[in-house]
């Protein structure tokens, strides 16, 4: 092996790593429409989806050791399907593995990602005592949430999810909203901004829902021509009808900026702002689809089965079991390195002559789907929107990274124009 090979190696596996932790595999007491994960069922058609303690101890156990050398903190992601189905014993089975199994002076955190339908006072308060982060999955008002957010017969889930979010409040969960920006509330960035931060929300997550043609369980057309689209042509053919338009997700983000900048910076996070400053400020943002390689954010399934991606679960990705291979070699295999590094060497041309590149670096793999007007295979469906939101952010970031470098708050950015954060 080569120094140069040696040294790449090393770079890889001397990274941190995550794990999406999916103890209840797919299974889910809501049917979302746009869920890429439920059908996922079909991988596993004999399980009996819930993760048995034995796999539980051992994953822990590794997941802990094969960290690097003065890791000092280590964070498990649960999710699903729905992770709460599996009751509060099963977690606090978790955290008593976790105690037993880190290091001295390691720090263990939780984050639990859940559409909030069965929180209640007794989970708060576990939620509380243990200090878990909580995700909570919500769309913006009842009539944007429950578009596509329903349960196995149809209804809306908003009134439960607002209720799950009230008690976070009361019992002082640490939580952040994550919003699906799909074809429906997509046009409506300002709005949903608003309607979340007066609800309490102080941190933010915007995941695009993106869905190819003919892909997935609620698939609406054929699958595309082996022509790909390019920018050029309707992008909308190329995926469902749910899916947000790449020009309308990237004034999303602008409208949710622009109403964000005016008053509530360093009041109200929202996640793919802070990527971008990092990005800005010189730091590689730490979220993998901006990074320039991916590779160190797994996802494992109930029965140990270790894939190399979340929106990878599939044969192809299939790493290896982690009670047959010590999961320190499935997360540094040559299989999954060569994945991460795919992430850079497959990026075609055009985004690597991108004015944005920095902080873009082609965003996630699974998106990738579109030509580029030269027609060279690999452009980013989404790409159109990204490079309008960066473009338009980058006077404000440049002005917020040289605060940020001379030691200022970042929040100081709203001076400018005489702003300050309002109350509440």
């Amino acid at each position: 092996m080569s120094s140069t090979a040696r040294s790449t190696e090393s770079a890889f596996t001397d990274l941190p790593f995550h794990v999406m932790t999916k103890p209840i595999g797919p299974i889910c007491n809501l049917d979302c429409t746009y869920c890429y994960y439920l059908h996922k069922e079909e991988l596993y058609p004999d399980s009996k989806w819930k993760m048995g303690d034995d796999c539980l101890e051992s994953y822990i156990r590794q997941y802990i050791d094969a960290q690097p050398a003065n890791t000092p903190e280590v964070t498990f992601a649960w999710q699903g399907g729905e992770p709460t189905l599996l009751g509060i014993d099963f977690f606090e089975r978790c955290v008593q593995i976790q105690q037993q199994c880190a290091r001295p002076g390691m720090k263990i955190a939780n984050t639990l990602q859940t559409n909030g339908v069965l929180l209640d006072d007794d989970w708060c308060r576990f939620f509380l005592k243990n200090g878990f982060l909580i995700g909570l999955s919500i769309d913006g008002p009842a009539a944007f949430h429950d578009a596509y957010r329903v349960d196995h017969q149809g209804s809306g889930s908003h009134a439960k999810v607002i209720a799950a979010l009230r008690k976070l409040k009361k019992f002082g969960v640490e939580f952040n909203a994550l919003v699906v920006v799909n074809r429906i509330n997509g046009s409506e960035g300002t709005r949903i901004y608003r309607y979340l931060r007066d609800a309490g929300c102080r941190y933010l997550q915007f995941i695009p829902a993106v869905e190819q043609s003919g892909v997935g369980r609620h698939a609406e057309r054929e699958p595309p021509t082996s022509r790909r689209p390019t920018p050029y042509d309707n992008a909308a053919d190329a995926v469902s009808s749910r899916s947000v338009l790449p020009a309308q997700f990237g004034q999303f983000l602008i409208d949710v900026f622009d109403e964000w900048i005016q008053q509530d910076v360093g009041r109200v996070f929202v996640q793919i702002f802070d990527m971008a400053l990092s990005a800005w400020v010189g730091v590689e943002p730490s979220l993998c689809v901006f990074r320039q390689t991916c590779g160190r954010a797994l996802a494992m399934e109930q029965n140990g089965d270790v894939y190399s991606c979340d929106h990878f679960v599939e044969p192809a990705h299939l790493l290896g079991n982690l009670n047959v291979v010590p999961l320190e070699e499935l997360v540094n295999s040559g299989q999954q390195q060569a994945f991460g590094d795919a992430k850079q060497t497959t990026l075609p041309r055009y985004c690597i002559d991108c004015e944005v590149r920095h902080v873009c670096n082609g965003e996630c793999p699974k998106n990738r789907f579109l030509a580029t007007p030269d027609g060279e295979a690999g452009l980013n469906y989404l790409c159109a929107g990204y490079r309008a939101f960066f473009n338009h952010v980058t006077g404000p970031m440049e002005r917020m990274a040289a605060l940020v470098k001379s030691g200022q708050p970042a929040a100081r950015v709203m001076d400018e124009a005489g702003k300050r954060p309002t109350q509440g």
